[in-house]
């Protein structure tokens, strides 16, 4: 009995140690919209990013499955905020996209397949369609981030730059 003991707690320990450490965003990745004007580096205020198709009609997430929220609602990128008490360090509810838009989605998210359309909502900027490629994708763990980082090309985890021109 001592020995049946034995051989299970060392088989539980070795199942336990050889398991996989998981990452807190192992199944999401973001989208991430710089927007501003030419020559500043403010971001706009009353901005909407809307993920699109190739035809220019708005993406509904059917089912969660391109985002883990919003499931069966369009695809619209919200802006981070603060999340500091006055007074303290500046913390970002997103940390790595400051002031930008942002839009949480699946890690399988078929970027090249979608555009994201850029409206300025008080009229004074020209709208702007953009596509969108695997590496505008912000890739959150390490071990995705290292497979991205032997391929050659544009780097992800960088913001989708847009300079909105004047009407």
């Amino acid at each position: 009995m001592k020995n049946l003991f034995s051989f299970v707690f060392l088989l539980f320990s070795f199942i336990s140690f050889s398991q996989i450490q998981h990452c807190g965003f192992d199944f999401t990745s973001y989208l991430v919209v710089d927007v501003h004007e030419n020559g500043k580096t403010v971001n706009l205020d009353n901005i909407k990013i809307t993920v699109v198709d190739k035809e220019g009609k708005e993406v509904i997430n059917t089912n969660n499955s391109l985002s883990w929220k919003d499931g069966n609602k369009p695809m619209l990128f919200t802006k981070n905020y603060l999340i500091s008490k006055e007074g303290a360090k500046e913390r970002w509810f997103f940390p790595y996209a400051k002031d930008n838009y942002l839009l949480s989605i699946t890690n399988t998210f078929p970027a090249e397949n979608y555009n994201i359309k850029v409206e300025d909502l008080t009229g004074k900027f020209k709208p702007q369609t953009i596509e969108l490629n695997s590496f505008n994708l912000y890739i959150l763990c390490s071990s995705e981030n290292e497979k991205q980082a032997r391929k050659f090309g544009p780097r992800s985890n960088s913001p989708i730059d847009v300079v909105m021109e004047e009407k």
